[in-house]
C-alpha cells in the first residue's frame, strides 16, 4: 500500500475561496486514494504563512513516502513560484526516493500519484508531449 503525502493550502486560509467547497473536494480526493489502495497524509499550510517551508519539512521528516503530491494551489499562481520551487527542493532533499506528482485540483491527486509511481517504476509511458523531446 503506497504512502502518499499531499502538500497544499489549508482551505480556510485561501482568500476568495469557499473553505467548505475546497474541504469537500479534499475529502473526495481522499476517498479516491482509498479506492486506489493508497494511504494519504495531508500537509496543509496556511496561505501566505511565512513558516510554510518549516511545516513541509516537519511532514517530510515523519516517515518515508512513496510519492509526494504538490497541489496546484502552490504550483499555479506566479506569486507562489518561490514557495513551489522551495517545496520541490525540500521533497527532493528529504524524500529522494519518492516519486513527485502534481495535481490539477484536490480531486485528482490520487490519480496523479498513481501515474508518478508507475513512471518511477518504469511501468507506464510518458505523455505524448514528452515523447517529442
Amino acid at each position: 500500500m503506497p504512502d502518499v503525502l499531499l502538500i497544499g493550502f489549508a482551505p480556510d486560509t485561501i482568500p476568495g475561496f469557499e473553505p467548505g467547497a475546497v474541504a469537500a473536494q479534499l475529502r473526495e480526493g481522499s476517498a479516491r486514494f482509498e479506492e486506489l489502495g493508497m494511504t494519504e497524509e495531508q500537509c496543509l499550510v496556511g496561505f501566505g504563512d511565512p513558516d510554510a517551508a518549516a511545516t513541509v519539512v516537519e511532514h517530510l521528516k515523519r516517515k518515508l513516502y512513496d510519492c509526494v503530491v504538490v497541489g496546484g494551489g502552490i504550483r499555479k499562481p506566479a506569486e507562489f513560484l518561490e514557495l513551489f520551487q522551495s517545496v520541490v527542493n525540500l521533497v527532493h532533499r528529504h524524500q529522494p526516493q519518492a516519486a513527485i506528482a502534481f495535481n490539477s485540483g484536490p480531486t485528482d491527486s490520487a490519480d496523479w500519484a498513481l501515474k508518478a509511481l508507475e513512471q518511477r517504476a518504469g511501468t507506464t509511458s510518458v505523455g505524448v508531449a514528452a515523447n517529442k523531446l
